[in-house]
């Protein structure tokens, strides 16, 4: 996350949004129409460019899938323009296609770190996420801290990540965006298929010895 922006004009239709949103100064330069640009860490497309004010449009399957449906006049949101050749990632490579969302259970503050606590909206996506993995949380690339419960998880964050990104305004019951990690969901995904393949193997190789202890008898 490079940073955030705000809301600054919204125009709410049927299963559509239209948003124009206001970037600190400087942060939309060379910035074209039809380009990606990450909000809350939803990958959307520049519809109109004005100084510092960008517009995106809003379909009826990301107000389904995100939590942007949620945002008004005036909200925070996290952005990030796309990386380019070159550039420094500093975190996991984050796609900007959500895959639930999750909702804050709990918020517990010590003198510098912050603990978050989130429920999946989703528990079929809980498989992806383990201790220490990497998962996107609106937008930003976070060390998971604790599994429990099937779907919930817990993050840590220092001063800093509050400082630059909308966590230092989000609270309990607030909604945020989740984006498993890549290279978890394949190693998960084949891991599963492989393990069902041989499983088939051996029902077949264990049916197919009865048949023919069946046939000997």
């Amino acid at each position: 996350v490079q940073g955030t922006a705000e809301v600054a004009q919204l125009d709410i239709k049927d299963h559509f949004r239209s948003f124009k949103i206001h970037f600190p100064a400087g942060r939309t330069a060379n910035i074209q129409i039809g380009a990606s640009v990450a909000i809350n860490g939803t990958c959307l497309t520049v519809t109109a460019i004005d100084g510092d004010v960008l517009s995106f449009d809003v379909m009826a399957e990301t107000l389904r899938a995100t939590s942007l449906g949620n945002l008004q006049l005036g909200s925070k949101v996290n952005f990030e323009r796309s990386a380019r050749v070159g550039d420094e990632i500093g975190g996991h490579n984050v796609s900007g296609h959500v895959h639930c969302t999750a909702s804050i259970i709990k918020v517990e503050d010590t003198a510098n770190n912050r603990r978050v606590s989130f429920r999946l909206s989703d528990p079929m996506f809980a498989k992806y996420v383990l201790p220490k993995g990497f998962i996107a949380v609106d937008g930003c690339s976070l060390t998971v801290g604790e599994v429990w419960d099937g779907a919930c998880f817990s993050v840590y964050l220092i001063p800093e990540t509050m400082r630059v990104t909308v966590f230092g305004f989000k609270g309990e019951g607030d909604t945020v965006n989740i984006e498993i990690e890549a290279q978890t969901q394949a190693i998960v995904e084949t891991v599963e298929r492989v393990v069902q393949q041989q499983l088939a193997k051996l029902g077949l190789a264990a049916a197919g010895g009865a048949d023919a202890a069946g046939v000997a008898a």
